[in-house]
């Protein structure tokens, strides 16, 4: 089985009518692997499609929305393994000289 019938028969199994530009997925995919992470790829896709699906996207749209992940993807500048931003690595104190033992604590 080829491309082609396997994204015809999945159309199918999904009832959706709808054309492909596999280049233009594969494509994205790839930049998406190469420059955030390789688990972004699929969800790239995905993402693509669920923005084409939310509206009635012609293939100039779809193009579109597809260079601006693109255009995302490649100007990503954030290794693959660097910590969320929004993650405060606060230092914890060291209260192992407080007594706590007559602490109340509620179930």
């Amino acid at each position: 089985m080829n491309l082609h019938d396997w994204i015809d028969e999945l159309a199918d199994v999904l009832d959706v009518e709808t054309e492909v530009d596999e280049g233009l997925v594969l494509d994205l995919a790839r930049v998406a692997a190469q420059n955030v992470q390789r688990t972004a790829a699929p969800i790239t896709a995905y993402l693509l499609g669920v923005a084409v699906g939310a509206g009635d996207a012609n293939p100039e749209q779809v193009e579109r929305l597809a260079a601006r992940a693109q255009q995302l993807a490649e100007s990503w500048d954030r290794p693959a393994d660097a910590k969320d931003p929004d993650d405060i690595d606060d230092e914890v104190p060291d209260d192992s000289s407080v007594d706590h033992s007559s602490d109340l604590y509620e179930d």
